[in-house]
């Protein structure tokens, strides 16, 4: 009996000052929701998609503290994620109010048209702003049934956004999305969430298709950016 006692001890000593090891690093789990879709279909707007039943659909009364350009720019919530997609619609030919530096360094109104071109270098230039806290930006080309062309920016790193689009039919429809969370940048504790909340962007891209009712050009307010 005293030898399994002092073996016991022998046993418990040692592992009392064994070598810790330290436990890696680990983030909570996240429970995913079952996919399905629902149709955003709303009158008067010029187009149409599929989103998840798990989001909501938010008008945008403001987009970074300013007025949107148009009426049809719309957020796609996600609560359970705290994440939220930007959608900005733009209609090709409108005219918009965009703020030039002059000579003298101060910036003033300048009305100008939304062209094809100007509309896609921007959309670039928005998702390089970002390149400061990336770690890459890779594009890929996309397109759909419905004839919509256009590109899907991947932020790597810890910036601000992972992913990027905007879709057009080259003649009269543009809208550009971003998806943002609500919390600190982190690439490894959100990756689950992007990629999930990713399959449902291009889901809501695939599905997108253009009406034939486009608004009337109007006047914008100041450019934005984000």
């Amino acid at each position: 009996m005293r030898i399994l006692v002092l073996a016991a001890s022998a046993v418990l000593f040692c592992a009392c000052n064994g070598v810790p090891i330290p436990k890696p690093k680990g983030y909570f789990r996240i429970d995913l929701p079952e996919r399905k879709y629902q149709s955003f279909d709303e009158a008067n707007y010029p187009y149409r998609f599929e989103y998840p039943v798990y989001a909501a659909i938010i008008h945008d009364s403001s987009y970074f503290e300013e007025s949107p350009e148009n009426p049809y720019w719309i957020n796609v919530d996600f609560p359970q994620f705290h994440g939220r997609i930007y959608l900005s619609y733009i209609n090709i030919g409108s005219h918009a109010l965009y703020k030039v530096k002059g000579p003298d360094g101060v910036y003033h109104d300048s009305l100008g048209v939304n062209t094809l071109d100007k509309l896609v270098g921007d959309a670039f230039n928005l998702t390089n702003r970002h390149a400061e806290k990336a770690s890459s930006i890779d594009q890929y080309p996309i397109t759909n049934h419905a004839g919509t062309s256009g590109f899907i920016f991947e932020v790597g790193g810890n910036a601000a956004t992972r992913y990027q689009f905007f879709v057009t039919d080259s003649a009269r429809h543009f809208l550009r999305g971003a998806l943002y969370f609500d919390a600190p940048p982190n690439e490894d504790s959100l990756r689950p969430v992007n990629q999930f909340l990713f399959e449902d962007m291009k889901h809501m891209i695939s599905t997108l298709e253009w009406k034939t009712a486009v608004p009337e050009p109007k006047t914008a307010a100041p450019e934005r950016a984000k």
